[in-house]
């Protein structure tokens, strides 16, 4: 298996790095972990400069791969090869660039989209890095302002507070399916305001709570509120459940971590 992948990736990285305005390539650290890991796909990030190449292009020259498909925007592609997943993601530097130099300026872009971005450009492995824009696009973001982690901050609570309004109407209306949305929601922008209060980015949402866990300043009984919140074979009644929720989103506002 890891055969497999390795050589995959070095045909992806030797196609790719060919390309014009190719920069860098990237592969996510969780692509080397395949024994029984149900979620395994080989996730690269390609940053470009100018215009990519056009999604039937680019099938081409991976070898017609099987089950291609590229999102609405082109700037993803999935696609099998060798019967593994591979999932490539094209992100064009000059965009990267303004929103890592002016954030606050772009507030509603991440406030949107999430700092994940930020994240795998830290985080990821690179395999091809043609002028150095990768170090240098890291060290910036070891200097990400201030004013940034509070305003996304402010962004992200806000989220939760709106999340946590739609869960009360939900509870007391009786709408499980809205209600299951509001908590994801409200619980995807709690950790994203606690992520921006220890000033880390975010990762992706399946490892949210591993990395939770390792941070340095958390809110006084976050664990137990959001144990309450996800144990749904406790069956707590739907009302329960949204005085917990507003309990839990008050400790996440008051938590100060400077």
């Amino acid at each position: 298996m890891k055969y497999r992948v390795e050589k995959i990736t070095n045909f992806l990285k030797d196609t790719i790095s060919g390309w014009e305005g190719i920069e860098c390539i990237t592969v996510d650290p969780r692509s080397e972990i395949f024994a029984l890991d149900p979620y395994f796909a080989l996730v690269i990030d390609v940053y470009h400069r100018g215009e990519i190449l056009p999604p039937a292009s680019r099938r081409v020259a991976f070898g017609d791969p099987g089950a291609f498909e590229t999102a609405t925007g082109r700037t993803k592609d999935r696609f099998f090869l060798d019967e593994l997943p591979v999932r490539i993601e094209y992100k064009e530097i000059d965009a990267l660039d303004r929103l890592i130099d002016k954030p606050v300026q772009h507030l509603k872009i991440l406030k949107n989209s999430g700092t994940y971005a930020f994240y795998r450009l830290q985080h990821n492995n690179a395999i091809f890095d043609a002028s150095g824009w990768l170090s240098q696009a890291r060290t910036r973001l070891e200097t990400f302002p201030p004013q940034a982690w509070e305003a996304l901050r402010d962004s992200f609570s806000t989220k939760m507070e709106h999340y946590l309004s739609d869960m009360g109407a939900a509870s007391f209306s009786g709408d499980k399916f809205f209600l299951l949305l509001s908590e994801a929601g409200f619980l995807r922008y709690a950790a994203a305001s606690v992520f921006m209060t220890n000033r880390q980015f975010e990762p992706s949402h399946r490892d949210i709570e591993d990395h939770l866990r390792a941070l340095p300043c958390l809110p006084e009984g976050f664990w137990p509120a959001w144990d309450a919140l996800l144990q749904k074979e406790k069956d707590l009644p739907a009302a329960r459940r949204f005085e917990i929720a507003r309990g839990f989103a008050s400790v996440v506002y008051s938590v100060s971590c400077r």
